[in-house]
């Protein structure tokens, strides 16, 4: 599948700077989700005291998982304001560094039994530095993208770099459904699981060098030289949150189902499954296989986004998304992994629907002097009450009731609101990002008292 273009040497570019994009975007993914499998997998037992109820040591991991979670917004508010005034190419290189020896020195950590409750006050440090990283990550590697990307093609480009994320996770995954079962239960726990945060060395370093040779859109140099020049104008957090609220509750509306529904798919699915006695190396296989399809799913969403707008396909994953819980824990219950799989790619499908759209729809709210941050606040902020705490909620669920109905309900409700956001929006298939910085200049003289 294409997207149409203005000319193939800007399709050749801009193929070179979605690859640049994903590349990072694959490592800093794959390092993010090797903790929310870990802790799962593994950081219930090897990081935290035991209570004779296994479903307390993965609550309290996931406690920690979540940490990644609030520090997004931090790294949202400081690498969006040093990606507007700096430029992505620089935040990026910065954010993949970070996130990378965070998690090399997560797979070096001694365990409780070792030193004690230094073991997890370490590893909540690390797992702070990874999302700190990643809240500056995510703004600088869609906005590289959408911000060189064609208006009449911007969906479809732009969601390369969120078919990144399932790739990350795909190798996350793999390589501990590698290790899991080349090794017996005993090597997994002592020493094989840290091999795949060791590992993350190797894709760093070619994430890095990869990015290095890609620069900054043309239209970002423009808005950072009328900046330089105009004193009287400015850039970051404090700005955009003055001169675009709406924009920003917008968005984190647009998030708050779209964040549940993909943790609850991919990390609660692997505890409500282990509480069912299904085999983990076979868990970890099937969330392999659904992987692959949400990387398929993304960029066909996004190319569609382009055809029949972003506003249809963003309502219909917020409906579809709200009604997953209720036909696939049934699935679940089966045992039977066909049926498995299948659910959690029908999950990831609704996923995509909200999830392909998002780079353009956000990039499109703002202006550029202002967008790194714009659309890192929106994003990032609403991971805290969102994604951290819903492996979290769902666990605590399944642990006081023995079912998954709360559940169901708990996702319904998230539904609603990112609905309501999603009708509000919006439609912006095809819109300049130049006339978005005019009307916004515009704006601006009009509101300058004359003499």
């Amino acid at each position: 599948m294409s997207a149409p273009s203005s000319a193939p040497s800007q399709q050749t570019g801009l193929k070179r700077i979605v690859s640049a994009s994903m590349a990072g975007t694959v490592v800093e993914w794959y390092d993010f989700f090797l903790y929310a499998s870990a802790a799962a997998l593994v950081f219930g037992t090897q990081f935290f005291p035991q209570t004779g109820n296994a479903l307390d040591g993965v609550i309290a991991a996931f406690v920690t998982y979540a940490v990644g979670f609030v520090a997004r917004p931090l790294g949202g508010i400081i690498f969006g304001h040093i990606g507007d005034r700096l430029g992505r190419k620089f935040t990026l290189q910065l954010t993949i560094v970070m996130i990378g020896v965070a998690t090399v020195l997560m797979g070096c950590l001694p365990t409780i039994n070792q030193i004690g409750y230094w073991a997890p006050a370490l590893l909540v440090f690390l797992r702070f530095v990874q999302g700190m990283a990643l809240g500056g990550e995510w703004g600088g590697a869609v906005l590289l993208v959408a911000e060189h990307s064609p208006n009449e093609s911007r969906g479809f480009w732009a969601s390369w770099p969120q078919a990144a994320v399932p790739l990350g996770n795909l190798l996350a995954t793999v390589v501990l459904f590698v290790m899991r079962s080349v090794l017996d239960n005993a090597a997994f726990l002592a020493w094989g699981w840290r091999v795949a945060f060791w590992l993350s060395a190797v894709v760093v370093v070619v994430g890095y060098i990869i990015r290095k040779h890609v620069q900054d859109a043309p239209i970002f140099e423009e808005a950072k030289a009328e900046v330089e020049q105009t004193k009287a104008i400015s850039y970051g957090v404090g700005e955009v949150i003055k001169k675009y609220p709406r924009g920003i509750l917008t968005a984190m509306g647009l998030r708050f189902a779209e964040n549940i529904l993909y943790y609850i798919v991919v990390s609660f699915s692997i505890v409500y499954l282990g509480s069912l006695k299904v085999d983990t190396a076979a868990i970890l296989g099937l969330l392999a296989i659904a992987h692959v399809f949400h990387f398929i799913f993304v960029p066909i969403v996004g190319y569609f986004s382009d055809k029949v707008g972003r506003r249809p396909l963003y309502i219909a994953g917020a409906i579809l998304g709200g009604t997953w819980g209720f036909f696939a824990f049934p699935m679940f219950n089966t045992k039977d992994n066909f049926i498995i799989v299948l659910a959690i790619i029908i999950g990831l499908a609704f996923h995509a629907l909200m999830y392909a759209g998002q780079p353009s729809i956000m990039a499109e709210m703002f202006p550029t002097r202002m967008r790194y941050s714009g659309v890192s606040l929106g994003y990032q902020v609403t991971s805290i009450v969102a994604g951290s705490l819903a492996p979290i909620i769902a666990t605590t669920i399944l642990k006081e009731t023995g079912g998954y109905m709360g559940v169901n309900i708990y996702l319904l409700i998230a539904s609603v609101v990112t609905l309501i956001a999603a009708l509000s929006l919006r439609e912006t298939k095809g819109a300049s990002l130049h006339e978005i910085d005019a009307e916004e200049r515009a704006s601006r003289e009009r509101a300058v008292p004359t003499v």
